[in-house]
């Protein structure tokens, strides 16, 4: 028995061998696979790019915080002398 013949694929509830399907639901089993892995993938790269957006607007917050706060330093200092 080979590797294709033992994998057995459950679609609702029913199970079918692999080996048993023709050529249209092998390529739509193939598709789908492929399809699995592109969204999980899909969804790792959204997950970092959610990370950056959010580091990159935390970041820019903070930078603008310390210049106001920089800011009103320096207008105290202009408004004492």
């Amino acid at each position: 028995m080979t590797q294709q013949e033992s994998k057995v694929i459950n679609i609702d509830g029913k199970e079918y061998k692999e080996s048993d399907l023709n050529q249209e639901q092998t390529y739509c089993i193939r598709q789908i696979r492929n399809l699995q892995n592109k969204t999980e993938s899909m969804k790792f790269e959204l997950d970092q790019a959610q990370m950056a957006l959010q580091f990159a607007t935390t970041k820019l917050i903070s930078s603008l915080t310390t210049s106001e706060e920089a800011e009103d330093v320096a207008l105290e200092n202009a408004i004492a002398n």
